[in-house]
């Protein structure tokens, strides 16, 4: 009597007996996603680097409510022509104009500029020739940079006396989102003929290249229509999109070459071609590859998914779009690929070709060579590793500015103007909202002079009078922007030289002064930067524990073993080692910037490392699970460690080696892009993806295996209990007989 068929068998049983009905099922899911994803880039929203709960956020919040205003958002850069400067009548009249014109516009709440400020303000460039206006709108950052794409053409303006162009935070994003979507779409033309030529490269046969593109297809698209429907009840950043698109089809395409690999040695090991024998090797593959495909993807989905440990919208976002990937994926490579594999047979099979015994292989090889001198072998490539991640020691984290926008794009042009013709940014000014009366033994009326004598303070602007270097320098043209009820403002702006250093330190310096009210916020664009870095420093300990345990779990509950887990732990760190980096040397310090296109600032914004470190860590486990599986496998059938380890690099390592190509060009194609994030998360995971699959895999996995010998499989007795009642293995648990596969129809 057989075995009871696992659920897998079940399934595999029912995609090759009602294949039909199922790739009809296919068709019209993929139909419903195109309809529905296509609509997913509207629906999606732009972020804001926001910490919920902050001094910073609390001090906006106070902003909005009691003084119907906020940091400024948006900058206009007035410029004198033909020598003149705008204390000149004309401009002078010219930009109050200007002033009442944008303030009178839909979605701005407040204007103000040098015309409207006074002799006082910064908002004037040193040699006069420049001069800002201000403005605040009030919305999410999806609503203010929608308001901007019709504001920002209106008021680019080239008149006879003066040129006016927009800039400003959320003017920088907004052209940040719109270069975010044209790498998008330029990644879409670039990366699917690439992959499809790789494809027929890997199988010589059109019919597997299609599959495996429409599996990767599917993927994408239905990713995109889970992310639309995320967005019913929570906050999804346009960058998920991106995320979609070369996670989707990587994955996709991973998974279904694992499959079709597995379908072809289980065709290639029946002699005939009838419909049984495809729907006997269906079967087996969905139980054995099939296994492995859903562990894997629980390997991907459980590391994005720890970004949930971060309250911010933009990096959940993330994890919404790879766990829909990871789902769509693997239901298109574990239920539909296999139905269109029961239909097409041994189309899918090189042309006159016939496998190899594994004992030829290269792989197979090569791998007993380097698990016989694991040292001379697995030591170069560590020494190798440890130098390409030594410059992570000195990664220096700070915040974001227009550099990560092309030199062309024309608020960068704005910002960069300001930096170099103003003593200070205005638009960057620290924002201190009081709470009640002064008490104590210091008074209120000192709280700005000892503020202004700050290092880095360039001026404090009050209700009272403008201080710097802790005297008052003169009278505030409009002082009721500074009281609102019990609550009191106070502007404190920082001097370029601050703004060029580390920010966080400048705005700790100015919490860290004694204040003589009852309560004391610090906002302002940097201060919400700076909350939103210690936040995410602060999460990360937990995030980076939780992926690790789950990581370690699962390839225990594969190997039956502490030591594997363990070993591929330490791969994985020493390989996302040298995505660092190179993160560091490239784009903190800026080698390559010339060729790769962009401007180094000389330090890295934290999140996208974060979000990279998700990413690839998952991806270097994925490879881990499919390769630990097939030696897993074999050494259940044989009891030979150093064997067991030859034939399932042998089995693996070719679709591994491929599936790494095919994800790092996915990735690579946003190299091309002109946003600086996407860019790093180009390089940074193309890099990782090769790294992980040429050198950890092949290279140093089977150096530390020789090594360990029979202790590679060790566990206390009490664990290998656990592992024998939970554990998994690709080799299939029960093998259906071709009666039960009939009688199954």
């Amino acid at each position: 009597m057989s075995a009871t068929p696992s659920p897998l068998h079940r399934l595999g049983a029912f995609a090759a007996a009602r294949r039909r009905t199922v790739l009809i099922a296919g068709a019209v899911l993929f139909l419903l996603a195109a309809a529905f994803g296509a609509g997913a880039q509207a629906a999606l929203s732009l972020s804001r680097f926001e910490a919920p709960g902050s001094q910073s956020d609390t001090a906006e919040q106070i902003l909005h409510e009691e003084f119907k205003d906020g940091s400024p958002n948006y900058v206009l850069l007035v410029t004198a022509k033909d020598g003149g400067t705008v204390d000149d009548p004309e401009v002078a009249a010219e930009g109050r104009k200007l002033t009442e014109d944008l303030a009178g516009r839909e979605g701005v709440d407040t204007a103000g500029s040098y015309w409207s400020r006074g002799e006082n303000s910064a908002l004037v460039s040193e040699d006069r020739s420049q001069a800002l206006v201000v403005a605040w709108l009030r919305g999410t950052a999806t609503e203010v940079r929608t308001d901007l794409a019709t504001i920002t053409p209106d008021f680019t303006k080239d008149t006879e006396l003066l040129t006016v162009r927009p800039g400003g935070q959320d003017e920088v994003f907004r052209q940040v989102g719109e270069e975010t979507r044209k790498d998008f779409l330029r990644a879409e033309a670039v990366v699917v003929p690439a992959v499809l030529l790789l494809l027929l490269w890997v199988y010589r046969r059109w019919s597997a290249a299609g599959l495996t593109l429409g599996v990767g297809f599917f993927s994408v698209l239905a990713t995109l229509a889970m992310l639309r429907g995320v967005t019913a009840f929570t906050e999804v950043s346009t960058f998920a999109a991106n995320l979609a698109l070369v996670l989707g089809l990587g994955l996709g395409l991973d998974y279904s070459l694992f499959i079709i690999s597995r379908f072809r040695e289980e065709m290639a090991a029946t002699p005939g071609s009838t419909d049984a024998d495809r729907h006997a090797a269906v079967v087996r593959t969905v139980a054995s590859a099939g296994r492995t495909v859903l562990f894997s993807g629980f390997t991907v989905a459980a590391s994005l998914a720890a970004l949930f440990l971060f309250p911010f919208p933009f990096l959940q976002s993330f994890a919404w779009a790879g766990i829909a990937v990871v789902l769509s994926a693997a239901f298109g490579a574990v239920v539909l690929l296999p139905a269109a594999l029961a239909a097409v047979g041994r189309r899918t099979l090189r042309p006159g070709r016939t496998e190899p015994a594994v004992e030829s292989g290269r792989w197979y090889r090569n791998t007993l060579k380097v698990m016989r001198r694991p040292l001379l072998y697995g030591l170069p490539v560590l020494i190798a590793l440890l130098a390409l991640g030594a410059p992570f020691l000195g990664a220096r984290f700070g915040l974001p500015d227009e550099r990560v926008l092309p030199a062309s794009a024309s608020s960068r042009v704005v910002q960069e103007e300001i930096r170099t013709g103003f003593a200070a940014e205005e638009t960057d000014a620290l924002q201190v909202v009081t709470t009640g009366e002064a008490t104590g033994n210091t008074s209120g009326s000192d709280y700005p002079e000892r503020l202004s004598q700050v290092p880095g303070v360039f001026q404090v602007d009050t209700g009272s009078g403008t201080y710097r270097d802790g005297d008052r320098a003169g009278a505030t043209a409009d002082p009721g922007r500074f009281e609102a009820g019990e609550h009191t403002r106070l502007t404190v702006v920082p001097d370029q030289e601050a703004l060029a250093g580390d920010m966080a330190q400048f705005v700790e310096r100015v919490r860290a002064v004694e204040a003589p009210y009852s309560e004391v916020h610090v906002g302002g664009f940097p201060a919400a930067m700076t909350d939103f870095r210690g936040e995410l420093l602060d999460r990360l300990p937990y995030v980076v524990a939780l992926i690790l345990l789950v990581t370690f779990v699962i390839l225990f509950l594969m190997t039956g073993s502490l030591l594997i887990p363990a070993k591929a732990t330490i791969a994985n760190i020493l390989s996302l080692s040298v995505m660092f980096g190179v993160l560091v040397w490239v784009f903190q310090d800026g080698n390559l910037s010339g060729l790769l296109g962009f401007t180094a600032s000389g330090r890295m914004e934290p999140s996208i490392p974060i979000l990279m470190f998700c990413i690839a860590y998952g991806l270097s486990m994925d490879y881990e699970v499919f390769i630990m599986a097939r030696i897993k496998e074999a050494y259940d059938r044989t009891g030979d460690s150093t064997s067991a380890v030859a034939e399932g690099i042998q089995r693996s390592a070719p679709l591994v080696t491929s599936a790494a190509a095919i994800l790092a060009l996915t990735f690579a194609t946003y190299a091309t892009g002109g946003v600086v994030f996407l860019k790093e998360l180009g390089i940074g995971m193309a890099l990782a993806v090769l790294v992980d699959a040429l050198l950890i895999r092949t290279l140093l996995v089977p150096a530390f295996m020789g090594l360990a010998g029979k202790a590679n499989w060790w566990a206390p007795a009490p664990l290998r209990r656990l592992h024998a009642r939970y554990g998994i293995s690709e080799a299939p648990a029960a093998e259906t007989p071709r009666q039960d596969l009939i009688e199954a129809k």
